[in-house]
């Protein structure tokens, strides 16, 4: 299963970019099933991703409203060629998905593509907010997803490391660099706006307008951060 992650954007110009790769693997014509955060405006949200998906490549998208609270039933995936996860509020789209939605991908591998929530929760442990860490701000406040301390919860399982999102245009770069170093993640990804690292195995690709920046443990409390851009392979 090879797996897409977009870190937001809203920029047309690169729809065929981020999301052609991903359909083109789904084979000819593939219906995405796009799970999508019911807070109102799915279809709103299906508007927008349908024209954007369509757009990349011919497809037949389908919405799935992710209820929060409520019991994810992966039988609603029947029938898909593909996986897409919408953006929104991490914190409900990891509690309503990783369970379910992952043990489903695990048995049943499909194409995924995530964008921003959905990027962050395809981790095994995932980053889904917080702007301070032990009282002291690492991100601005608004990126903070309602919360306040950095938080990490189970994800889908997807790929050993963590991922953040947004990273250049946030800031929260140093929210993953804070989780990496203090070692509530073993490392991760900040994947800027307009830019997807496609994930095979132990290797990854960038591609888009920005970077992926790979975070790592340097030793004593202390990570390193490496900057990617688009065409650049990058160890998993």
């Amino acid at each position: 299963m090879t797996i897409h992650l977009v870190g937001g954007g809203r920029d047309e110009a690169w729809y065929a970019e981020l999301y052609g790769p991903f359909l083109a693997e789904a084979g000819a014509q593939p219906e995405v099933a796009c799970l999508l955060l019911d807070e109102g405006d799915v279809p709103e949200q299906f508007e927008r991703w349908s024209g954007a998906l369509t757009a990349a490549a011919p497809c037949r998208p389908r919405a799935v409203p992710v209820v929060p609270g409520a019991a994810f039933d992966p039988a609603v995936l029947d029938g898909a060629d593909a996986v897409f996860v919408g953006g929104g509020l991490t914190p409900e789209y990891a509690s309503a998905l990783a369970g379910p939605l992952g043990r489903r991908l695990a048995e049943h591998p499909l194409p995924y593509a995530g964008f921003s929530a959905g990027a962050a929760i395809a981790a095994g442990r995932a980053v889904v907010g917080g702007w301070l860490s032990g009282g002291v701000p690492v991100c601005p406040e608004e990126t903070a997803e309602d919360l306040d301390e950095i938080e990490v919860r189970d994800g889908l399982g997807l790929i050993a490391p963590a991922v953040d999102v947004h990273a250049a245009q946030w800031g929260t770069l140093g929210r993953l660099v804070e989780a990496v170093a203090r070692g509530a993640v073993p490392y991760g990804l900040a994947i800027d706006e307009n830019t997807a690292v496609t994930v095979r195995g132990a290797g990854a690709r960038v591609r888009g307008a920005g970077r992926v920046h790979l975070v790592r443990p340097d030793g004593g409390g202390a990570a390193a951060v490496r900057s990617y851009r688009a065409g650049e392979e990058l160890p998993l």
